[in-house]
């Protein structure tokens, strides 16, 4: 079996079909893979270290304003179709998915018309450009959230998760505690603003350490590596408790997600797969920087379900973050009750069931 798969831009599109790909390895041993990305593109860094064979195109995205580069936009879209039909010919491919970013245009276009078996997986509540342009010529649309089920012809979409959501499990949490210096029998929260960190979750998260000394539970702060030497020296300042840790970046997170009580994120989508997938609650500081709010829209998916309490950023400072974490950990019945509706909207079978859609599809075209 050959499998192209494409997605880029954003951690978002690449994990989840680094997942699938690891999953799809599992139940096919003879799988042959082939990622297709653009140079720029973080997908180049993170497939290139799986050593999965890695072909590039060259694609920007659209303005969403008038602009001339949605002319050169246009060309080099065609000009990307012409380039993938000649890998996808190349390669063979019996399959073609794509996860979302730009760079999934031209591949999944080229091989619709190829007539080659196409998905695309939307992670988000609200679909991207992309997305919405290529559901018009594939064969399935998976989905991780009901919200986006609006967006794409009916009979075309079908409900799988996040392949990431299937990677958390059967983790060793013990380990993951003691590989950050978290205590075994205390209550943990973890704070983390994504791969990158946050400027205004630090912020807030530094202005309420004086506050979080005498807590009954423990804090993961993890600040992310571009702001963790600026955030070291404003902690200096106002003093660091000792049930704070502070780290730059977690490198093993399903690990230490295995053993947290609560968790202060993003809202981005495989981060709440992640969540819901372990059955944690959490606090949502959706991005406000985000294509059509998606990340408010994800996060109200999971509030209305009682799974999780949303702090805009706007109205986000120390107290009131102090006050938000309080109202659910200092409350057994709260914390227990949005850790069972956290649980409830998890798909941890996701990546199984994606990869059954992917059998499905080969198997329409062969008849």
């Amino acid at each position: 079996m050959k499998i192209v798969v494409s997605g880029g831009g954003t951690g978002g599109h690449i994990y989840p079909a680094l997942a699938l790909i690891r999953e799809i390895k599992k139940e096919v041993k003879d799988a042959e893979f082939l990622y297709v990305g653009t140079e720029q593109g973080l997908e180049n860094k993170l497939v290139r270290r799986e050593n999965i064979p890695f072909k590039t195109i060259h694609i920007t995205g659209f303005k969403r304003k008038l602009s001339p580069e949605n002319l050169k936009t246009v060309w080099r879209f065609i000009a990307g179709v012409q380039k993938s039909k000649a890998i996808l010919k190349e390669f063979k491919a019996d399959v073609v998915i794509g996860t979302g970013g730009y760079v999934c245009g031209p591949v999944v276009y080229a091989a619709a018309k190829l007539g080659i078996p196409t998905i695309i997986h939307e992670q988000n509540s609200v679909p991207g450009l992309t997305n919405k342009f290529l559901s018009k010529y594939v064969d399935k649309v998976a989905t991780c959230f009901e919200e986006a089920a609006s967006y794409f012809p009916e009979e075309k979409v079908v409900m799988t998760g996040n392949p990431r959501a299937s990677e958390v499990l059967n983790q060793d949490g013990i380990k993951g505690r003691l590989s950050v210096g978290l205590q075994l029998k205390t209550p943990a929260v973890l704070i983390v603003g994504g791969s990158r960190g946050a400027r205004p979750i630090n912020d807030a998260v530094i202005t309420a350490l004086p506050q979080l000394g005498d807590k009954p539970y423990q804090v993961l702060y993890v600040t992310g590596e571009v702001h963790y030497e600026a955030v070291k020296k404003e902690v200096e300042l106002v003093g660091n408790p000792k049930n704070v840790i502070i780290k730059p970046f977690v490198h093993n997170m399903p690990e230490v997600l295995t053993s947290i009580d609560l968790t202060v994120a993003r809202a981005g989508a495989t981060t709440l797969s992640e969540l819901t997938s372990l059955g944690i609650p959490s606090i949502l500081v959706p991005s406000p920087y985000v294509t059509n709010n998606h990340q408010e829209k994800n996060a109200t998916a999971l509030t209305s379900n009682g799974a999780a309490k949303i702090l805009l950023e706007k109205d986000m400072n120390g107290q009131k973050l102090v006050e938000e974490m309080d109202a659910i950990m200092l409350n057994p019945n709260v914390l227990k009750g949005m850790k069972e509706a956290s649980k409830k909207l998890g798909i941890p079978d996701a990546a199984m069931r994606l990869y059954n859609v992917m059998k499905e599809v080969i198997d329409n075209k062969k008849k």
